[in-house]
């Protein structure tokens, strides 16, 4: 059975041809869930990004559905518990794309930031975050000795190490899930544009929303709606601008940077949670294959809005932290991928560390009928969508209530997860049952059963399925969304990109000349990643030891 229907042509005719209840301005994870939400209504929606899906933030966090077990150490109960409420739903709603994962705190018994005495504190927060949500999935807390702990991350120093705290949370692909949820939107009517910008709000005589002219294309759009709703995250202050006539300041983003290693720098067969000692925070340390992610960091940012950039000093107080709690040392020159996103934090008065920020979200209406919903956290998208829509129907006086607490994404239907470590597992988990597609993609042409970057488990088909089924529009689409080979293997991708462009190419309609600019620019973007953070080139076949 074919893919549904996800046509970026198609969606811009509509916008200039329907009329419209609702208009999502943001294609990150909250926006494609006011879109879902709104279309599961019955409410005729339309969405606009301005670049490609999950393009900003919703690309770029630390890929895990959780309750946030330090926002407990904040008093943010009530903020956790609902975490792990969404949690467990998007295990049954996205079952291919979420799973569990366990997660270790390991206790030192000197010069470490988790210390016996510490430690004694946290199991009384263990026992917290099982009641609050950790009891739903059947999975709850216990204390590892030294030994079992070392069995799972062998890195760590042994003469230091007392024990560690075994919990469970759930990992995600956050682009896929962002992707998932625009595409189910679409199946329930809504119109989905990508490079489709917001330039201005129209209103009537009384200063009510009337409509909003969107930019596509180099072409000018009117799109008639009733109420629009901003969920553009660090850039939502910049519409309600275009709405109030002035920019709010509303919005404090916070920088939070990840870097890529070699798995065998760390060899932990399950994720860990390692306090940083200078300043009392926390790094993840995540396996993904033959690779582990480590992040994040969470500081103050003042610089450009749309593409921030991994910097030296980022580099070094990830290296310095994580090198502090193992036996091998991880070099710069081992880093194999970067990425740096931003969190749209509510801004709050008296100032503070972005650390102790609440990562509750607001919804907020204009008196014109501009909806905007700003902060929250990836895991609880849903739940921001649900109130914005809510103040939604409020404003419009119809549609009804919100339908989205069990209804299935894209793939998850009749999902059933194969064997872990099966020739299965890696598209099972990407598409669902929809991965069925891209096995008869390959079947149907060897060439498309090759990798599509060398070093990752990529096939060439799921390039060609992202720009038949999943309106992948760049070469930078593929390789750093629809698939993670920008995040996993920068230079890797960048050597992959000529040969990814010409494969692609005749789907999208590209002649000689677009193929060299899309090559150039994704080189170029490649390029000033590395110089940002200083960091050396590096071929992934020689950092797995190939």
């Amino acid at each position: 059975m074919p893919a549904a229907p996800f046509d970026r042509a198609q969606s811009l005719a509509r916008l200039g041809s329907e009329r419209f209840d609702v208009l999502v301005v943001g294609g990150g994870i909250t926006g494609v869930g006011c879109a879902l939400d709104a279309a599961s209504r019955g409410l005729r929606t339309a969405l606009i990004e301005r670049h490609d899906l999950a393009s900003g933030t919703s690309s770029r966090s630390s890929k895990l559905v959780h309750g946030g077990l330090r926002y407990l150490q904040q008093g943010e109960v009530a903020l956790v518990y609902e975490a792990l409420a969404e949690r467990q739903r998007l295990r049954h709603t996205a079952p291919h794309l979420v799973r569990l994962m366990p997660f270790m705190i390991p206790i030192m018994s000197k010069g470490g930031v988790v210390n016996p005495k510490i430690a004694r504190a946290l199991g009384s927060a263990m026992w917290m975050y099982d009641l609050t949500g950790g009891a739903r999935i059947g999975k709850l807390h216990k204390r590892l000795h030294k030994d079992e702990a070392l069995a799972h991350m062998p890195t760590l120093p042994a003469d230091k190490l007392t024990s560690a705290y075994l919990y469970y949370d759930a990992q995600a692909d956050d682009a896929r899930l962002c992707l998932a949820v625009a595409r189910t939107a679409a199946q329930h009517g809504a119109a989905v544009a990508t490079y489709a910008s917001l330039v201005a709000v129209t209103k009537g005589p009384d200063d009510k929303v009337r409509g909003a002219v969107v930019e596509a294309d180099g072409e000018r759009i009117d799109v008639r709606c009733d109420v629009i709703v901003n969920a553009a995250g660090v850039w939502s202050d910049d519409v309600r601008a275009l709405d109030e006539g002035a920019n709010p300041d509303t919005i404090r983003p916070a920088k939070g940077i990840h870097i890529t290693v070699p798995w065998a720098k760390v060899r932990n067969d399950i994720a860990a949670v390692i306090p940083v000692k200078e300043d009392k925070r926390s790094l993840f340390v995540v396996p993904w294959g033959e690779l582990t992610y480590i992040g994040t960091t969470d500081t103050d940012y003042d610089g450009p809005l749309d593409d921030p950039q991994c910097t030296p000093e980022d580099i070094a107080y990830v290296l310095r932290a994580v090198n502090a709690a193992i036996t091998t040392t991880i070099t710069e020159s081992d880093i194999v991928g970067t990425w740096a996103g931003l969190r749209p934090l509510v801004n709050s008065v008296g100032g503070g560390k972005t650390a102790d920020l609440s990562r509750r979200h607001a919804v907020i209406a204009s008196p014109s009928g501009v909806v905007t919903v700003t902060g929250g956290k990836l895991t609880t998208y849903r739940r921001m969508a649900v109130d914005a829509i809510d103040e939604v129907r409020h404003l419009l006086g119809r549609g009804g209530r919100s339908r989205t607490r069990r209804l299935e994404l894209v793939g998850a239907h009749g999902f059933t997860a194969p064997p872990a470590g099966s020739a299965d597992e890696h598209l099972a988990r990407r598409y669902g049952t929809e991965a069925a597609i891209v096995r008869s993609l390959a079947a149907g042409d060897p060439d498309l059963a090759e990798p599509l970057v060398a070093g990752l488990p990529y096939l060439r088909a799921e390039a060609i399925y992202a720009v038949r089924f999943e309106m992948a529009q760049t070469l930078d689409d593929v390789l750093s969304r629809r698939t993670r080979a920008r995040l996993l293997a920068r230079d890797a991708s960048a050597a992959a990109a000529p040969s990814v462009a010409a494969l692609i190419a005749p789907e999208l309609g590209w002649d000689e000349v677009r193929v060299k600019a899309e090559i150039a620019s994704y080189e170029a973007a490649i390029a000033y990643e590395r110089t940002s953070a200083h960091l050396p080139e590096t071929a992934l076949d020689t950092a797995l030891g190939a």
